[in-house]
């Protein structure tokens, strides 16, 4: 299989799930100014969306949209954990993809007004926060699909400028995750650390 990413996208959270549950995949980064990728092919001839993640399945059929993948994924390993009640999962997924990752999108454009996207995000993130208050993972004890999906969420804050001192469980569950080791080697193949 092969996922294409973008370095620190939300193409992270597959990856980061690949690694967890043991899934070997190809990577190949695109860049999604240009649509191109590394080796030089048009990204949008591979995916007419033109976003990442995508991911080419072993018998050719491209997958997209970050739920589906990690939901994809985890189901290759249902021993790995990674999905502790399928609906309960796919809740997590739903809520990260439609109320936080659509939101806090619209910081990435530097033309948009901050204070209204602000506004909105905040109820979501102090619901996640008082969330992880009472438990160290968004589904309890274990480490979950829905986890990687967060901690790339809030990995953005270093670039568009959001002040996670002011939820205290989201910014230690942010560096609780970003220590796993599975989610230091995903960081690192993406050249998001050293």
């Amino acid at each position: 299989m092969k996922l294409y990413y973008s370095p620190g996208a939300c193409s992270l959270s597959p990856h980061i799930v690949a690694r967890e549950a043991g899934v070997a995949l190809e990577l190949e980064k695109v860049d999604l100014a240009s649509k191109r990728t590394e080796a030089g092919e048009d990204f949008r001839a591979i995916n007419p969306k033109g976003y990442v993640p995508a991911m080419r399945l072993d018998d050719g059929t491209l997958l997209t949209e970050g739920p589906a993948i990690v939901q994809y994924l985890v189901d290759q390993k249902p021993g790995s954990g990674l999905s502790p009640q399928r609906y309960k999962l796919a809740e997590w997924l739903g809520f990260l993809n439609s109320e936080v990752h659509k939101v806090w999108g619209g910081l990435w454009n530097p033309k948009a007004e901050r204070a209204p996207i602000l506004e909105k995000l905040e109820p979501r993130l102090v619901f996640l926060d008082e969330t992880l208050r009472k438990k160290p993972y968004l589904a309890g004890e274990r480490f979950t699909a829905a986890d990687a999906y967060l901690f790339t969420l809030l990995n953005w804050a270093q670039w568009t400028q959001v002040d996670l001192s002011r939820f205290p469980a989201l910014a230690q569950y942010a560096e609780r995750v970003r220590q796993r080791p599975k989610v230091q080697e995903a960081l690192r193949a993406e050249g998001l650390v050293q």
